[in-house]
C-alpha cells in the first residue's frame, strides 16, 4: 500500500467529516429535547452499537521503546466492533481485527541484523474487550455533544504466523507449522490493548472514529525473532471507522447525552413543577386538619373534634369528652387538696406501651389541668398476667413514661409528673378473661 496515499485519503475523510458534522449540529440544535430523565435507567436509551474500521498497522508504537527491526512498512489492517454502553462516559466493546505488520533492518549495517534481514507477520484474528471511557461527555457550554475524546484498554487473544527472511535469503514461514508439535497454523499468546481516539457526531445514528491503539504481546515471537531476552513484542493500529447506533429512533444514545442538558430540562418541566405545587396544596391540607383537630371552641381544654358538649360556660369542670361534671366531682377537681382519683385509665394493646388515640383527649385534659392548676401528678403503670413478672414489671414502667412523655410534651413540666410501674399487682378485672386483661393494661394518674 503507498502510505502517501493513505494519508491523504485519511486527510480528505476527515475535512469531508468536518462539514458533515457541522451540518448534523446545525440540524440538532432544532430538534427538541429529549424526554429522556438522569435517573431514568439505560432502557430510555439506545446503548448498542456495531462499527468497522480500517487503517495501518506497524510494528512501531508512538511512545517508542526497543524493537528488533530498523524499520517499519506500513500495511493494511481491518476490523469490527461491538459496543454495549453502560453509562455516559463509560462502555464495554468487543472487537476482532486482522491484517499483516511487517519491517526491514535496511539501515543496520549491511541491512541485517540477528541474521535477519525482513520480516512480515500474518494476524489470522486478534479478538479483545476493552474498556471505554468518553472523556469528554459532560459539555457545560452546548446542550448537545458532537466530538467525544475516549481512551480504551483491555484483554486478548492473537493468532499470528511470522515469516522472516534471513541474511542468505532462505525464508522461515511459521504458518501451518506453529505450536509446539508444530502441526498448528497460528502462534497463539495473550495481548493488551492500549489506545486513544476522537469521535465525531455525524448523525442520531452514525459516528466517524479516528483511534489509536497499541497491542503489547505476552511473548517475543511475533516478529520470529528472539532478539533481546525477556523482551515482549508489540504493535499499533491506527484506523478510522463508522459506528452505527442499534435500537430505536425514539430513543436518543446514551453515548451523546449530555447529563447536564437532561438535569436542566429535569428542573424546568412543567409537570414537575405542577407536582411540586400539587404537593404543597397536599402538606397545606394536611396542616390545616391538624389545626381543625386541635380546635377548641369553648376553651374547655377538649378538642371539638371530641368535645361532645359543645359550648361550655368558661371555667366549667368537664370530663374528657367535653361535658360538665357532676357539682361535687367538679368541686373535687378543682381541689387542690389530697389526691383526686377521678380521671379515667389510659388503656393500652396487648406487649405494647404505645399510646392509643382514643386516650388523646383524657391525656390533653389532664395536661390543661395541670398548666392551668399547678400541682403534680403520679402515674402508675399496670400490666395483664402475660408474660414473665420481671417483663411485666418493665412494660408497667414503660407505659407510664409513655404517658408521661405525652404530658411533657403538651407542656407540663417533667418535675411535676413521677412513674411508677406496678407490673401485674393490683388488678381491677379478672386476669382469666380477656375482657379482664384488657382493662388492666392501663395507666392510671393521681394529682397530688
Amino acid at each position: 500500500m503507498n502510505y502517501s496515499t493513505l494519508k491523504k485519503g485519511l486527510a480528505v475523510s476527515f475535512v469531508a467529516l468536518m462539514g458533515a458534522t457541522t451540518l448534523a449540529n446545525a440540524q440538532d440544535s432544532t430538534m427538541t429535547t429529549s424526554s429522556a430523565k438522569v435517573f431514568g435507567g439505560r432502557g430510555q436509551y439506545r446503548t448498542w452499537s456495531i462499527g468497522v474500521n480500517a487503517g495501518v498497522m506497524s510494528p512501531f508504537l508512538v511512545i517508542g521503546g526497543t524493537n528488533d527491526f530498523t524499520n517499519q512498512d506500513v500495511n493494511l489492517g481491518y476490523g469490527v466492533s461491538l459496543k454495549k454502553q453502560l453509562g455516559h462516559a463509560f462502555g464495554l466493546e468487543g472487537n476482532i481485527f486482522r491484517g499483516k505488520v511487517s519491517g526491514t533492518n535496511k539501515d543496520a549495517a549491511n541491512g541485517t541484523q540477528f541474521g535477519v534481514r525482513s520480516f512480515e507477520t500474518e494476524i489470522g484474528y486478534a479478538a479483545d474487550i476493552r474498556g471505554v471511557v468518553n472523556v469528554a461527555t459532560v459539555d457545560f457550554l452546548r446542550r448537545e455533544n458532537s466530538v467525544n475524546f475516549f481512551v480504551t484498554a483491555g484483554y486478548g487473544l492473537i493468532a499470528y504466523a511470522p515469516k522472516t527472511t534471513a541474511t542468505d535469503g532462505s525464508v522461515s514461514d511459521w504458518k501451518d507449522v506453529s505450536g509446539p508439535n508444530r502441526d498448528k497454523t497460528y502462534v497463539k499468546e495473550a495481548y493488551i490493548p492500549v489506545g486513544a481516539g476522537v469521535k465525531f457526531k455525524v448523525s442520531d445514528r452514525v459516528a466517524f472514529n479516528l483511534g489509536y491503539t497499541m497491542q503489547f504481546i505476552d511473548g517475543d515471537k511475533f516478529d520470529g525473532v528472539y532478539a533481546k531476552p525477556q523482551s515482549k513484542d508489540k504493535f499499533s493500529y491506527g484506523y478510522a471507522g463508522l459506528e452505527f447506533s442499534l435500537g430505536s429512533k425514539s430513543k436518543p444514545d446514551l453515548e451523546w447525552v449530555n447529563p447536564l442538558a437532561l438535569m436542566y430540562d429535569e428542573l424546568k418541566d412543567p409537570s414537575l413543577r405542577q407536582e411540586v405545587e400539587a404537593l404543597k396544596n397536599r402538606v397545606s391540607n394536611v396542616e390545616k386538619s391538624v389545626e381543625d383537630l386541635k380546635r377548641d371552641s369553648d376553651g374547655d381544654g377538649v378538642a371539638d373534634l371530641f368535645d361532645k358538649c359543645q359550648g361550655t360556660p368558661a371555667g366549667t369542670a368537664v370530663d374528657g369528652s367535653g361535658c360538665p361534671l357532676p357539682k361535687m366531682e367538679a368541686a373535687t377537681a378543682t381541689t387542690p387538696v389530697s389526691t383526686v382519683t377521678g380521671w379515667e385509665p389510659i388503656q393500652f394493646e396487648f406487649n405494647s406501651s404505645v399510646l392509643k388515640t382514643e386516650s388523646y383527649p383524657i391525656l390533653d385534659k389532664l395536661s390543661s389541668t395541670l398548666r392551668e392548676n399547678g400541682g403534680k401528678v403520679a402515674l402508675k403503670g399496670y400490666a395483664s398476667s402475660e408474660g414473665t413478672a420481671a417483663y411485666n414489671m418493665k412494660l408497667s414502667k414503660d407505659r407510664a413514661n409513655s404517658v408521661k412523655t405525652y404530658l411533657v410534651n403538651s407542656g407540663v413540666g417533667a418535675s411535676a409528673v413521677s412513674t411508677k410501674g406496678y407490673g401485674e399487682a393490683n388488678p381491677i378485672a379478672s386476669n382469666d378473661t380477656e375482657e379482664g386483661r384488657i382493662q388492666n393494661r392501663r395507666v392510671e394518674s393521681a394529682r397530688n
